[in-house]
């Protein structure tokens, strides 16, 4: 069965929800990390934000050929250079963008040059000997790179007393290899939402929207349980708005509400229901949603990109935020645990 997921940001008018057909569960149990106990409530989300990441090193998407005399060569693939490698530095000398590993990799004028990647969180070092292009005339490697990407999601919660936010319930990933996005630094941009295509069976709709010209936090944290950052501004906001967090033994199948935004009339909630609960540190795949709300389910058909970190709620409780919809059904999509959210937190925000 063939799967698709979204998670790697592509533009700033692409929206983050996570893709996939219905995966069988019924045996998987349920589990979950150990909250962070000075996190206890929290101000649910439901707002969009836009966020531009700037990676830590290139990620390498691919290796193609160098039309070079004789025959075309990729001296990057000849050179076990792989698509989701982390591209750290050129003969020692560190690397944050691909302008700058063009400039390198042109100034060998031929001669062998030293990569320092990581793969998979293992460090390697491989040498290659860039050759030159009859239609450029210039030396190449044969490499494609990624250095940065930019979309919107929603936000999960936000901590008050910090500042500090989740959003997403998923990492960003590259939408070529799936690796997740190296971060160096990343700015949180306000956004709006301008409109909603509908989703159907096999055609995943999506919120549509844009960025505004303000820079309204920072990005500190990609992880695969969601990105983490601290805002210079929170929404206002009442102390009874504030939600406690539930642990895993509290939640149960049945009746949810989902927080999100599809329009300029802000946040609002949605009936949903848990249908299954999958446990575990699974991707974000910890439990699996129906949207019941006749609303939502008109406006949107359901489960859309751009709604991944939607807050879930039960029994006045954040028990955690939608990631994914299912392609086959709409109407469904999975959900991860809050307290797999809260164990990737960076302390500085929690």
């Amino acid at each position: 069965m063939k799967t698709r997921s979204n998670q790697g940001l592509r533009t700033a008018a692409v929206l983050l929800s996570g893709l996939l057909l219905f995966l069988p569960i019924s045996r998987v149990q349920v589990q979950a990390k150990t909250v962070k106990e000075q996190v206890r409530t929290v101000l649910p989300g439901g707002d969009p934000f836009g966020v531009e990441l700037q990676t830590k090193g290139v990620l390498v998407v691919g290796t193609s050929p160098v039309d070079c005399p004789g025959e075309d060569r990729s001296p990057a693939a000849e050179a076990g250079v792989k698509a989701g490698d982390i591209l750290v530095a050129i003969n020692g000398e560190e690397v944050s963008n691909a302008v700058g590993v063009t400039k390198m990799v042109e100034a060998s004028d031929g001669k062998e040059i030293t990569l320092s990647l990581t793969r998979r969180g293992e460090e390697k070092k491989l040498s290659l000997t860039p050759v030159r292009s009859e239609s450029e005339n210039a030396w190449k490697a044969g490499v494609w790179v990624r250095d940065h990407t930019a979309g919107i999601g929603t936000v999960t919660y936000y901590i008050p007393e910090t500042g500090g936010f989740s959003g997403l319930g998923h990492g960003i990933c590259d939408g070529d290899t799936g690796v997740l996005m190296p971060l160096s630094r990343g700015s949180v941009m306000q956004v709006r939402i301008s409109s909603v295509r509908k989703g159907a069976k096999s055609a995943p709709g999506e919120l549509r929207g844009y960025f505004s010209s303000a820079k309204v936090g920072s990005l500190l944290g990609n992880t695969r349980s969601g990105v983490f950052g601290v805002l210079t501004e929170l929404p206002e906001y009442d102390e009874d708005d504030l939600l406690p967090i539930a642990s895993v033994g509290e939640i149960r199948e049945g009746a949810v509400t989902i927080r999100c935004t599809l329009d300029d009339s802000g946040v609002h909630e949605y009936a949903a229901k848990i249908v299954k609960l999958c446990g575990g540190d699974q991707n974000g795949k910890n439990f699996v949603l129906e949207v019941t709300d006749p609303v939502l389910l008109e406006k949107t058909g359901g489960i859309v990109q751009g709604m991944s970190g939607s807050p879930v709620i039960q029994n006045g409780k954040l028990v955690g935020a939608v990631t994914h919809v299912l392609l086959d059904d709409p109407a469904r999509g999975y959900g991860i645990l809050i307290e797999n959210v809260l164990a990737k937190m960076p302390e500085m925000i929690g």
